[in-house]
């Protein structure tokens, strides 16, 4: 029954703003009756498919179920900034008829009226056809240098390669991970980190299509600390498998990793609300710390940015976490805050750096627009 009732309201609300967005602008577009009676035709299917893409993972049959979500989540993505740009045509039409009536401003409010409507269609196309493009295409590298405090002269120059929110489910497979793992070998890490939402499905969903993280290489090994994702996914499964690919699972427990003489703690907390899924699972940095070499550098690995606190006060010197995808598409990027601390990029918190990547894949609609996937390369360095 809560799901029933859940699908109603989710359905009710999505159907109200399908219609909100017909009425503003179909009305207004100079077009033949034909296109715009296919234009509401698209609106409704596109209501229809919003519910969809949260029951697809229901289908039993794998190939039905990809194709349902691929078709319903890249909907998803065009009517997100169908609403949202017709939000901010409203905005700017009440804003002009403002200015008109006061006399301030002289414009041909009806043919505005169509020429933004026609625009308001048009930029939403747009945004998600390059979006969907950026969002497919290999993540970028992107090269940070880190400076940190009594960092000793071995460790200078180490390079840790960081990925993060993949999402390997129905829309990224084996080939789209394995070019990942082949840019990332490319770099040459010292060190590999993969901060949490590897997957969206099942072990015996996705385990084929995972099976290339067993090809990484660095000096160091790979090491991997869980997001939500993977609770929502049964983590207890993923973990076990995850670690038969030859990566190590950090829960709320460090390694003392040797190099060139010099000792560096490198450390990984479960994710920031795993507590609700497993009592034991509760992220805590102090204990992930605890017996380490006082005077080596510590580096957290934390999905979700806001561990970033907890991090501090234990006295980790640097928190590598992903969770925020950048927003992934504009605008939410600037909604992250409402729930993060940070949304991307090196931030200082007191003695405490704390590096956000913008993910590696894309969660939901496959697209990314102004918030661009990486694959990180850090560099740490001694601070000046």
């Amino acid at each position: 029954m809560p799901l029933i009732r859940f699908l109603m309201l989710t359905t009710t609300l999505v159907g109200l703003l399908h219609y909100y967005i017909g009425v503003r602008l179909l009305s207004h577009l100079p077009w033949p009756t034909s296109v715009i009676v296919l234009g509401w035709a698209f609106i409704i299917i596109s209501a229809l498919l919003q519910p969809t893409a949260l029951l697809a993972r229901r289908l039993t049959q794998p190939r039905l179920r990809d194709a349902v979500t691929w078709v319903a989540m890249t909907v998803m993505g065009l009517f997100s900034s169908l609403l949202v740009l017709t939000l901010l045509r409203d905005v700017v039409l009440l804003v002009m008829g403002g200015l008109q009536r006061l006399q301030w401003l002289q414009i041909d409010l009806p043919l505005f009226e169509k020429q933004s409507a026609l625009l308001t269609v048009c930029g939403a196309g747009v945004m998600s056809v390059i979006g969907f493009f950026n969002a497919r295409k290999l993540a970028r590298v992107v090269n940070v240098t880190v400076p940190l405090s009594r960092l000793p002269v071995s460790l200078q120059g180490f390079r840790i390669v960081q990925i993060s929110d993949i999402h390997v489910g129905p829309t990224i497979k084996q080939g789209y991970l394995a070019r990942i793992v082949d840019q990332v070998n490319a770099l040459e890490a010292d060190l590999i980190a993969i901060t949490g939402d590897l997957v969206d499905g099942r072990v015996h969903e996705l385990s084929s299509h995972t099976q290339p993280l067993s090809a990484l290489t660095s000096r160091h090994g790979s090491f991997f600390v869980t997001g939500n994702h993977e609770y929502y996914a049964g983590a207890l499964a993923w973990i076990h498998e995850i670690e038969r690919l030859g990566i190590k699972v950090l829960l709320n427990e460090h390694v003392a990793l040797s190099h060139e003489g010099a000792t560096l703690v490198l450390a990984g907390v479960t994710d920031f609300t795993a507590g609700q899924f497993y009592d034991d699972h509760h992220s805590d940095p102090q204990a992930a710390i605890t017996g380490a070499p006082a005077h080596a550098p510590k580096i957290l690995l934390a999905h979700q940015p806001r561990s970033a606190e907890a991090a501090e006060a234990a006295g980790f010197d640097l928190q590598l976490s992903g969770h925020t995808h950048g927003g992934q598409f504009w605008p939410w990027k600037y909604f992250v805050p409402l729930q993060q601390p940070y949304v991307a990029g090196l931030h200082r918190l007191q003695d405490l750096w704390v590096y956000v990547s913008r993910g590696t894949g894309y969660w939901g609609p496959p697209t990314r627009f102004g918030a661009p996937s990486e694959i990180t390369c850090l560099t740490l360095v001694a601070a000046e």
